[in-house]
């Protein structure tokens, strides 16, 4: 089994100039560690050495259909449903078993959401199921999302509300700019969780950005994958703007 056991239960892409990997080579993984590719993830993944990362959180296409272009046909919420661009691929198939070998080739140790939907593909059992309970209430959504892990640990549960305009810290409410957007408390969680200091993160399934914002903010360098130029360029918005927002709070309280 891949894996083993936790012992503990930063510049990125300019605006507009999207990374591909016609500039993503293996004598610069350090470099651009933490960086952000817009490109296939399996191309990048080739250029990567056995094991470099020690954990990857992954949150790849369920193969559900949910990739946003139906999302603005939803009713019985709060708040009208927000239209999104569907990503590449609709969303219509996960990705093939040569996607989870290349992923265990390259981290030592792995969480991959959604996996109840392709566990055939990874193929391995996991006595540490990961849940995250959305608290959706009455909704056509999932109550829960589960993830495989590499882990050897029990099950775990985060519970963090995620249900339209309504979210677990309303304080801090994050504006959602993809369909399958996770919090990026949740990514927090894991990373306190089930990573050590030290450690180097690989998402292949960027989307929204919350795991490379969690990254940042915990100090934790990283590697990500975008294929949607589209999300790409919306989810390294996002990041940048994480990132000055923080930088300025910290300028202010030195003042």
């Amino acid at each position: 089994m891949p894996g083993a056991e936790a012992q503990r239960p930063q510049s990125n892409t300019p605006n507009g100039n999207a990374k591909n990997i016609r500039s993503f080579r293996l004598w610069e993984v350090q470099m651009e560690l933490s960086g952000f590719f817009n490109t296939d993830c399996m191309e990048g993944m080739k250029q990567i050495p056995d094991k470099y990362f020690d954990l990857a959180i992954v949150d790849p296409p369920y193969g559900i259909g949910e990739s946003g272009a139906k999302n603005k046909t939803r009713t019985g919420g709060l708040a009208k449903p927000k239209d999104y661009k569907a990503f590449h691929g609709d969303d219509l198939k996960p990705p093939d078993g040569e996607y989870f070998k290349e992923l265990m080739r390259v981290s030592k140790n792995q969480i991959i959401w959604g996996s109840n939907h392709f566990i055939s593909r990874i193929p391995y059992d996991s006595s540490c199921w990961i849940v995250w309970d959305k608290d959706n209430g009455e909704t056509d959504f999932a109550d829960c999302e589960l993830a495989w892990s590499s882990f050897r640990t029990a099950v775990r549960q985060f519970r963090f509300k995620w249900q339209g305009m309504l979210q677990g810290n309303m304080k801090n409410k994050e504006y959602r700019i993809h369909p399958t957007q996770k919090p990026v408390a949740l990514y927090k969680w894991l990373l306190k969780n089930y990573a050590k200091p030290g450690d180097k993160i690989l998402d292949t399934h960027v989307g929204s950005a919350s795991s490379l914002i969690a990254c940042h903010d915990l100090g934790f360098e990283y590697l990500g994958f975008e294929l949607d130029t589209d999300y790409y360029r919306m989810a390294t918005e996002r990041l940048e703007q994480h990132k000055s927002q923080l930088n300025m709070f910290i300028d202010l309280e030195e003042i």
